[in-house]
């Protein structure tokens, strides 16, 4: 027997506010494009990789996991002492960070500009990262964003995020009473289609993709704005900022004070020469820059969740408050892995190595692009080709659910590609908001990071020439 004793509970419709807007997106770009739904298919849409860490690393951490007690307890809220100091010795030379003199210069807000009168790049220092004040260590290259934004973020305060753009930039602002305000990165004219002569290149550069310096300058002159989200080299261009544009960058930020959350989680992948230069090493900015790295991305872990922050103290201290609350400590088998990581990379070449081993698969991946005859973008940078699918035409009785109908044509390019040609992209407007979707609903991704399954992905995407 029952009997109704109450009326019926507020949090069957009451979630928090902050909520609203993710509850009500629909759904997400995973649940369209994942293995459950394409189970046979090649999956060149998520950028995870399908091979495990680096051997030294894992014949290490197993013997110091059978030996030691400590890395199976709690680690420092800050970081484990050995991982501070590699990330420290890794790359601290990264930073230009400021001698004496420049930290005196900073005080007093002198910023050192070059004949065109942007702010310098600092020259190179011996000054090295403070483990004890200015790294944290955090559950992935996420949440030392998320903990970025609690510290800083007040109610309505403008984060200005330049799109296409990392989503979860998105939540980590508008959680935190953050508003989100979207500038294009505009993309150049794309490369030759099936209609065109041969002697346009199906190519365009990643570099071509431009900043919108007017729009740029009009967002962050707001006398709300108070952060920027800046990604290089970038998820999913393939771009890697110039020091003149991150030049240009500063300037804007060092005008109207802004603090720059740097993603740089792919700062050991570079390709062709594009060197990774951090806007924190520019005249005026270490002060006003938290960087953002990850160890997922540099050793094929992306599941141990380990990633770091990098600031000055002033930054870190209301950074860790922040993630003492959020998450305590980091994995500490990980973050032990992680310091056996980057101290193992630093004596033998790892690095160098992996970027090779990268631009051999980005280089299969453009020859299988090239041969169907797709135009793309030649990324410097990360490991993602965005791919003009402009020219590819679906049928009109072809089936797809309505859910794939209502999105943008990138998505029903995907579901066409996956069901047609078993293979998996991911579509770019994913990465877009819904008012600047329209730039970006020409474009498809494709990732590099996948050992063996670009080559299995080149026979069954010819079939896409039937339809071009």
């Amino acid at each position: 027997m029952s009997t109704r004793t109450s009326k019926p509970t507020r949090f069957l419709t009451q979630p928090s506010k902050r909520l609203y807007d993710e509850l009500h997106r629909g759904t997400d770009v995973w649940t369209f494009f994942n293995p459950s739904v394409f189970p046979e298919a090649v999956n060149l849409g998520q950028g995870f990789m399908n091979w495990r860490p680096p051997t030294f690393v894992l014949e290490q951490l197993q013997k110091e996991m059978v030996e030691r007690t400590d890395v199976h307890h709690y680690s420092p809220a800050r970081g484990r002492p050995r991982l501070l100091k590699a990330i420290s010795d890794t790359f601290s030379q990264s930073f230009h960070k400021p001698d004496a003199v420049g930290e005196a210069k900073m005080k007093e807000g002198i910023v050192d500009l070059d004949a065109q009168g942007l702010p310098k790049q600092r020259p190179a220092s011996d000054a090295r990262l403070d483990p004890t004040s200015e790294i944290v260590v955090t559950a992935g290259a996420n949440e030392a964003m998320y903990c970025a934004t609690t510290a800083f973020l007040e109610e309505g305060d403008e984060v200005v995020i330049m799109e296409p753009v990392f989503d979860q930039y998105v939540c980590e602002t508008t959680f935190n009473g953050g508003t989100p305000i979207y500038v294009p990165i505009l993309p150049p004219q794309s490369g030759r289609h099936a209609h065109d002569t041969q002697e346009k290149p199906l190519a365009v550069s990643a570099n071509e993709w431009t900043f919108d310096w007017v729009a740029l300058e009009e967002k962050l002159a707001s006398p709300k704005a108070k952060m920027l989200f800046l990604n290089t080299p970038h998820n999913p261009i393939g771009k890697v900022c110039t020091l003149e544009e991150l030049q240009r960058l500063a300037q804007l930020c060092i005008k109207h004070d802004i603090l720059v959350i740097a993603d740089e989680v792919y700062d050991c992948l570079t390709y062709e020469g594009h060197k990774h230069i951090r806007i924190a090493s520019i005249s005026g900015m270490w002060e006003r820059t938290i960087t953002v790295g990850s160890a997922g991305k540099s050793f094929a872990c992306t599941g141990w969740r380990v990633g770091w922050a990098v600031g000055p103290a002033h930054l870190m201290t209301p950074l860790l408050a922040a993630h003492v609350r959020l998450t305590f400590c980091v994995n500490s088998l990980a973050s032990e892995g992680t310091a056996i990581a980057l101290e193992g990379a630093r004596t033998n070449g790892f690095f160098e190595r992996q970027r090779q081993e990268y631009e051999a698969r980005r280089q299969e991946l453009i020859n299988m692009l090239e041969d169907v005859g797709l135009p793309y973008t030649i990324p410097y940078g990360s490991y993602f080709v965005l791919v003009d699918a402009t020219n590819i035409q679906i049928p009109d009785d072809f089936a797809m659910p309505e859910q794939v109908r209502a999105k943008p044509r990138d998505y029903q390019v995907c579901w066409f590609i996956g069901k047609v040609c078993d293979v998996v992209a991911i579509p770019a407007t994913a990465f877009y908001s819904s008012d600047g979707s329209a730039l970006g609903e020409r474009f498809i991704r494709f990732a590099f990071c996948k050992d063996g399954q670009i080559r299995e992905a080149a026979q069954p995407l010819q079939r896409l020439r039937s339809y071009m």
